[in-house]
């Protein structure tokens, strides 16, 4: 299921961010490899469309990370 919703936080160096659910303001975590144009950066504030998925560590991630 396709959310949209806008980046938290989101740290170069560690490669890892968030991603809040404009519908429900749930945050999930995310890595630098899910954003999915490639580029491994994205701003924080920026809005993004996203897929939740559960990861490895048993919890629930955002993957397929777009800007809108």
């Amino acid at each position: 299921m396709l959310r949209s919703g806008r980046v938290t936080a989101f740290d170069e160096e560690r490669g890892t961010g968030t991603v809040e659910d404009e519908e429900d303001g749930a945050e999930y975590p995310f890595h630098c490899t899910a954003i999915s144009d490639g580029s491994r950066l994205i701003e924080t504030g920026r809005p993004v469309v996203f897929i939740t998925h559960l990861g490895q560590l048993g919890r629930t991630e955002a993957i397929e990370v777009m800007a809108r």
